[in-house]
């Protein structure tokens, strides 16, 4: 309605824009001064005319001065008998240039009738353009509630997607399996009175490919996909959620066997009644229609519905009991053989060199998710397509690797030999300590190039993928964490700004030992503090501290008490390997950069 209204408003403004141009040139037709016979016969003895243009009975004349005049001459006598017959001498007839100009009928009528037939056409095209206009208008009214739901057939074959095309994710495949084998033979099931599984919950962190295992579900079953985001359901008009939820279960079923995928499911699936994060009328009544249609199927629908979510702990429980989404596969983040196979993957229709070593770029990407090592092959490609070549090597991935976690090389950043030196010592000395603790990650890299909102940083990887971290590790990670900090105390004798994030890190490290993981001899296996699952703004309220204050003291003393230990630990290796940190601060201010293999002969471990 508002655009209809609009382009009305649109419209009037373009007649009244016609219409005061139209009056325009009225106005300057109406100018032209109209000479009688007799006046035309006085110009003429006086030669002040220039040309006289018949057409018809209607005289057209310009003067010598350029002035312009009409007239009309008797409608049986040519222009020279009537100047004769008025007494101009014949001489004084050949004093102007004489026009003769017999238009056609059908020129003289479509100069008459034109103006009022580009009138008429004007008003038709405007009222077709208001209908058709107000006609669209009521079809998105129409199919306001309708479902906006992306479908990709089984016949596509360019978005199809099948179990080939996703790695990592073994046992997530295999328990999908089953759902496939009942959308292809569904009467196997039910001849031996089996329920049909009602929906699958896909869990597990941003990136680990929840909806592309989705789509290689129904690439492998061979039916229709119909997938939607879970907050394309709600709008500011309530119940229009329940519509579309309706109508695209519906759709549906009239397509079964099929899958329904809902994306991000906790946008609407949240738990109701929350009070803050809940509440919201529309979003409950969606989720309403949600439950109905799930336990509304009758055993002979063939319809599946998977959702995905990386919070399923706010989920409200009625979505999780079983008859709806009871079948959960959790996806986690691969270890060094999944990544290696999904780099694969990602890297089957680029030109990688032939000495490129998928197993040794796997083994510096732990914590990576399926997007992650996506974009880190994209990052190689770019780069190398930048450099003017034609086949990605491994070092244009492992540089990937760097950008994908710390940002892009800052090229432009201007610092001085002071600064460039402490940065170096800074380094040093978490490298340093790093390779001197049992239990601490192997370091694969240290470097002064600045990237992201850091002047420089040291590369620990692990050598296998943890599962479990043992205490010890823990210390030997906080001694570590303090050696660049030790390290510029030593060396320089003053403390920079530069270890900020380092203390930041550690202090959360030391916490956790005290009041998460209970591994604080002097407290005891005890956890202080409880998460709070409310969620406001979509992050979580804090921590309910649920003990004394003088628990409290206890804590900070035995946070305190860690810190310490570990910057003792870090300045005793500092100043006993003084020679070691000098050799690798200098190699950093010389080639700025220090690989594993050389990094090793340096501290002696090759």
């Amino acid at each position: 309605m508002k655009l209809a209204s609009k382009n009305i408003v649109y419209g009037l403004l373009i007649l009244f824009f016609l219409a005061a141009a139209y009056s325009a040139l009225l106005s300057t037709a109406q100018e032209i001064k109209e000479l009688s016979l007799s006046d035309l016969v006085a110009k003429v003895n006086n030669e002040e005319v220039q040309e006289i243009v018949v057409e018809g009975s209607d005289l057209k004349i310009t003067a010598k001065d350029g002035t312009h005049y009409i007239s009309k001459k008797e409608e049986q006598s040519s222009l020279t008998e009537t100047l004769t017959n008025f007494g101009v001498p014949k001489e004084k007839l050949l004093s102007f240039t004489h026009v003769e100009k017999n238009p056609s009928g059908f020129l003289f009528w479509l100069g008459a009738l034109l103006p009022t037939i580009i009138t008429i056409i004007f008003i038709l095209g405007f009222i077709w353009f208001m209908g058709r206009q107000v006609q669209r208008s009521n079809v998105q009214a129409l199919g306001f509630g309708q479902s906006r739901a992306r479908i990709i057939a089984p016949d596509n074959v360019k978005q199809r997607t099948t179990f080939k095309d996703v790695a990592g994710v073994d046992e997530a495949k295999e328990e999908l399996r089953e759902i496939v084998e009942f959308l292809k033979n569904p009467k196997r099931f039910l001849e031996i009175g089996a329920r049909i599984p009602r929906g699958v919950l896909l869990m597990g962190a941003p990136g680990t490919g929840k909806t592309l295992l989705a789509k290689a579900v129904a690439g492998e079953a061979g039916v229709p996909f119909f997938q939607m985001s879970a907050s394309e359901f709600v709008e500011m008009f309530v119940g229009v959620g329940a519509s579309r939820v309706r109508d695209l279960f519906k759709i549906a079923k009239k397509s079964a066997p099929s899958i329904i995928f809902i994306d991000e499911i906790d946008a609407i699936g949240r738990h109701r009644g929350a009070g803050m994060g809940g509440g919201h009328d529309e979003r409950e009544q969606t989720l309403n229609q949600i439950l109905v249609e799930m336990d509304g199927f009758d055993t002979s629908d063939q319809v599946i519905v998977m959702a995905a979510t990386n919070r399923p702990d706010v989920l409200d429980p009625a979505l999780l009991r079983p008859g709806r989404f009871d079948r959960r596969v959790v996806l986690d983040l691969p270890d060094i053989k999944q990544r290696e196979a999904i780099l694969m993957i990602h890297s089957r229709q680029k030109p990688l060199a032939k000495n490129v070593r998928l197993r040794r770029v796997a083994e510096r990407t732990p914590g990576f998710s399926g997007a992650d090592l996506e974009n880190l092959v994209n990052e190689a490609a770019i780069l190398t397509a930048r450099s003017l070549r034609k086949e990605i090597t491994e070092d244009d991935l492992v540089k990937s690797i760097d950008k994908v976690i710390l940002g892009p090389e800052r090229k432009s950043l201007v610092i001085t030999p002071e600064e460039k030196k402490i940065s170096a010592y800074h380094e040093a000395g978490h490298a340093l300590v790093a390779a001197s603790l049992p239990h601490a990650d192997p370091v694969h890299k240290v470097t002064v190039i600045s990237r992201g909102r850091a002047l420089g940083y040291t590369l620990k990887l692990p050598t296998y993928d943890r599962h479990l971290y043992s205490r010890s590790h823990f210390l030997d990670e906080l001694a570590v964490s303090l050696g660049g900090y030790a390290a510029e105390d030593i060396v320089f004798g003053e403390l920079t700004t530069g270890a900020a994030d380092d203390l930041r890190k550690a202090t959360a490290i030391a916490r956790d030992l005290v009041q998460r993981y209970g591994m604080s001899k002097k407290i005891g296996p005890v956890t202080f503090g409880e998460q709070n699952e409310l969620v406001f703004l979509g992050k979580e309220l804090g921590v309910e501290r649920n003990y004394s204050d003088e628990t409290a003291a206890l804590i900070d003393r035995e946070v305190s008490s860690f810190m310490k230990k570990a910057f003792d630990t870090a300045k005793k290796i500092v100043k006993e390997r003084r020679d070691k940190l000098d050799e690798i601060a200098h190699r950093l201010i010389e080639k700025e950069t220090i690989e594993r293999d050389e990094f090793a002969q340096i501290v002696g471990m090759a």
